[in-house]
């Protein structure tokens, strides 16, 4: 089967597909499996632990152990959170600690390469910066998302002269 302009129906790309979020794989599964795995070490012997001895825990002890364990799963968490949601104005990228929002016209290239564990962006003003929502722990899907980005940019960045 075939669209109008002759393309196969497994070629064709919409506007709207490339402009579907971009999430890592890995990370958000490895991140959340450990994140409830340290939970549920470190919060059930805060409940379990004793109450007779010498090294008794009070509920106070108790609760703040579990306060600690619930921090350290919210931070290993945020891990899964990583996200680069593009639209037709520009790109929000959420990486671990900081959310920005970037213009199409702010993007120079795309780069993933060198060994870096992720896609960085070459900005007009000469910095980079990091989208950890593409990383190349994903392998072939990484690949994918990094090259879907790169199009993206280039799709964004035409002028009237270049069409």
């Amino acid at each position: 089967m075939s669209d109008r302009e002759g393309k196969p129906a497994q070629e064709r790309v919409t506007r709207e597909s490339l402009h579907a979020p971009i999430r890592p794989f890995r990370a958000r599964m490895v991140s959340r499996v450990i994140a409830v795995t340290e939970l549920v070490v470190v919060g059930a012997p805060a409940f379990l632990v004793a109450r007779s001895g010498v090294g008794a825990f009070t509920l106070g002890d108790r609760l703040s152990i579990l306060a600690l364990g619930v921090i350290i799963a919210a931070g290993i968490f945020r891990f899964s959170m990583l996200s680069a949601i593009p639209s037709e104005e520009g790109i929000v990228v959420h990486n671990i600690v900081r959310t920005v929002r970037l213009e199409w016209a702010q993007i120079v290239s795309v780069r993933f390469g060198g060994g870096n564990p992720w896609v960085l962006l070459d900005l007009d003003d000469g910095d980079t910066m990091s989208v950890m929502a593409v990383q190349r722990a994903d392998g072939a899907r990484g690949e994918a998302e990094a090259q879907r980005l790169a199009t993206l940019v280039a799709l964004h960045s035409q002028t009237p002269r270049d069409s």
